[in-house]
Formats: structure tokens, sequence, C-alpha cells
């Protein structure tokens, strides 16, 4: 009975947006949850340098150089291709999967030793480096979980790994919120590492059953490694190259700040509008996810007109999400910032407009790199992605020039900060265009 209605819900668009929705709910009350608990019980110095853990820990997750839509677009390329009728040949191997686990396993200690260097270099100057420490591997844990999600979503095990995912969310508020509770920030961060360790070997375990591996693939790292480097290393690079960009522009604004400004309202305005771009962008992708398993088979056995429709679709609903997140900004904007941050600072109308204008941007860039990323056209999406590159890097520096810091807004970072987005969104759009015209 379960597997009748799982496999229903596996076929159903409609019910794995739902569950994605969910999912991605839960994953933007995680984001403003960790500001909410640790800006209440860490001093001044202390928060401000669990800012910049959170900024290296968003360096570390986004530095699996895209290889998730890398064995996403392979994975979904063969699981098609084993039907008569849909799909073309693929020369996947199981070993891949094996292999990029133990790179992405690998990025984790490498980004714990980056972080354990900035504070013993006083990088990150904080009295509690084993909290810091913990906090950073269970949060780094998510790139192995974006693994098993993209590797299950293409096998059709979207709607059992988002079922398991919003227990995992569940469990990691609730140890979270414990804090609050007078729990020590210690077990909290402790018990937050333990529950996505589990995540992940759930997520294993699920990518092995499903895909029908054997134990020898997940230890086959040369024979898997050679044929990764024979195949597609090139497709690699791209999307290396590719997420270092988009990394560095969505985050560089955080490093920026603090190296030329001890202006804290400037710092905690960039940290909100980060956290709105990535819930807007993660509620987008959910939306998009689940009409991936079509949008994908249409595009690989030529059904120009169908992928067409359906991209069409995608943009609409994408930019209604980001129309009602602008109007909710709006309207409850400046209570939310001034809650989350427990007062210490305040927003400015004239900045939420142009947050909101922002988004409406987000919205056509998100459409565009989450579509292209499923189909492994990351060349193309390089090119889009530097010039966003090079403006998102220069606003800071710029605003500071023509603004002057401290001030009792920051007017002139947001606006030359949204024109970056207004700039990059054009790009996509006139890639957009290109791909309804495009083959695979």
């Amino acid at each position: 009975m379960v597997r009748t209605l799982v496999a229903a819900g596996e076929r159903s668009a409609g019910v794995l947006t739902l569950a994605k929705l969910t999912s991605v709910a839960l994953s933007m009350v995680w984001g403003f949850a960790v500001t909410y608990v640790f800006v209440r019980v860490l001093p001044g110095d202390e928060f401000r340098a669990f800012l910049l853990l959170i900024a290296f820990n968003n360096f570390t997750i986004s530095a699996e150089f895209g290889i998730t839509n890398v064995i996403y677009s392979r994975l979904r390329r063969y699981w098609l291709g084993r039907g008569e009728d849909e799909g073309e040949p693929s020369d996947f191997r199981h070993e891949e999967i094996g292999v990029l686990f133990l790179f992405l396993a690998s990025l984790i200690g490498i980004g714990g030793c980056v972080v354990a260097g900035a504070m013993l270099l006083g990088a990150i100057r904080t009295a509690m480096p084993d909290v810091f420490l913990i906090f950073f591997f269970g949060s780094a844990l998510n790139i192995l979980l974006l693994l098993a999600k993209r590797a299950l979503a293409a096998v059709d095990r979207n709607l059992v790994w988002e079922l398991a995912d919003i227990a995992r969310r569940l469990l990691g508020l609730g140890a979270l919120f414990a804090v609050l509770g007078g729990v020590s920030l210690m077990v909290s961060v402790s018990a937050l590492l333990a529950i996505n360790v589990a995540g992940a070997a759930l997520g294993i375990a699920l990518i092995h059953r499903r895909a029908g591996m054997r134990m020898a693939d997940w230890l086959a790292w040369r024979r898997g490694g050679g044929h990764v480097r024979r195949t597609y290393l090139r497709d690699i690079g791209a999307s290396a190259a590719l997420t270092i960009s988009e990394v560095a522009a969505y985050n560089s604004p955080y490093f920026l700040i603090a190296a030329l400004t001890h202006d804290t309202r400037l710092l905690l305005l960039f940290d909100f509008t980060f956290k709105i771009i990535r819930a807007v962008g993660t509620t987008i992708r959910a939306t998009i996810e689940g009409v991936l398993p079509a949008l994908t088979r249409s595009w690989f056995v030529h059904d120009t007109q169908s992928f067409g429709r359906r991209l069409r679709r995608a943009l609409w609903v994408a930019l209604g999400i980001a129309l009602s997140a602008g109007a909710l900004l709006m309207v409850a904007g400046q209570s939310v910032f001034a809650h989350l941050y427990d007062g210490k600072a305040a927003l400015t109308l004239a900045e939420l407009a142009l947050l909101s204008l922002l988004l409406v941007a987000l919205s056509l860039m998100c459409v565009s790199v989450y579509v292209q990323g499923a189909l492994g056209r990351f060349g193309p999406l390089l090119r889009q992605s530097l010039p966003f590159l090079a403006a998102s890097v220069a606003s800071v520096p710029l605003a500071l020039w023509l603004g002057g810091t401290p001030r009792a807004d920051d007017v002139p970072f947001m606006s030359l900060y949204a024109l970056c987005f207004i700039g990059a969104a054009g790009l996509h759009i006139v890639a957009m265009r290109r791909l309804k015209q495009a083959t695979p």
C-alpha cells in the first residue's frame, strides 16, 4: 500500500512540487532560525565572527563545483536510456558515484582544515572554536546530502528522499531551538552533526539500492576516476569554473564588507539580502525540480515544442514567486529584519524596494541556471556568470566610494547590487531564447 502511494506520488508533478516546497519552507526557516538563535546567545563580536563562518560554510557547500549537476545530467540520461523509445545511449558507470562521493567528502575535510586555520590565524576570532568547527562540519555535510538528492531525483526517487529530508530538517530545527530552552550550544551543534550524518548515510543506502550498485562500486576509485577523466572531465571543468564564479558572486560581498568597513549595519543588510535571495532561489528550484523529470525527458527525446511550453510555464511560476516575495517584503520586511537581528539595525523602504526588484531579476536567472545545469550546458552558463561575478565584486567598493560609510541607509550598495542581477538576467533571457531553439 505504502509503495503504491509513493510510486503514484513520484509520477505526479503536483505531489513532487508540494513535497519539495515543504522541504524548501523548512530550509528557509532553518536559514533564519540559525541567525535568530545565534544572535541571541552570542556576544556581538562572536556573532560577527559567526557570520564569517557562515560565509566560509557557503563557499564550502557550493564548492562541490557543480558535480551534483553533472551526475544528475549523466545519470538521468542513463536512466531514461534504459527504455527502448526514450533517451539516448549513455556511457555512465556506477563507479562514478563512488568517486564523486569520495571527492565531495574530501572537500568537507579540506574546508574544515581551512576554517581551523582561519581560527588559528585570527581571521575568525572566537572563544568557542570547538562549537564553530562542529557547526561547520554539520552544515558542510549538506554537500553529501545534495549528492543524494540529485542522484535519487535522476532515478525517479524524488519523493522518497524529500520525505526523509523533511524529517531530517524538523529534527535539526528541534535541536537548534533547544538552545533557547537552556540546552548548551555544544550539545545542540553535536546533535545537528549526528542528524546530518544519519541523513547522508540514508541517502547513500537509497542510491545503492535504487541504482543497483554493488559495494565494490563505491570503492573502485581508480577505475571510476579513470572513467571520469576520460569521459567528462571537460564537463566537470566547466561546471567547476561555473560554480566558483557563482559562489564568488553571491558570497564575496560578505568578505569585502568585513575587509573594507567596520559598518555592522551594511554587513547585516547583506546577510538579510543573502538569506532572502537563497530563500526565493530555493523555492523556485523546488517548483522547477517538480517538473524536471518531464522537462528533461522532452529535451533528451528532441520534443522542442513540449520543452518550450514547459520552460515558459516554469518562468511564469518563478516570476510569481518573486513578485509575491517582494510584496511580502514591502509589507513585513522591516519588522522581520528588526526582530531577526534583535533590533541592532533597521531597514528603509527604499532598500526593500530595491531588494524586491532584485528578486524579479533573480527569478529569471534561477530558471535559466537550474534548467541549463540539469541539461549539462555548463559552458554557456559560465559565459553568463562571469559578467555577474565582476559586477558583484565591484559593487561593494564602488558603493563605499560613492556613498561613504557609515550611513543611515545603504541605498548606494543595494542599487548597484540590484543592477548586477538585472544585467545578468538580461544575459539569461537571451540564453533561454536560444535554448528553446536548440537540440541536444
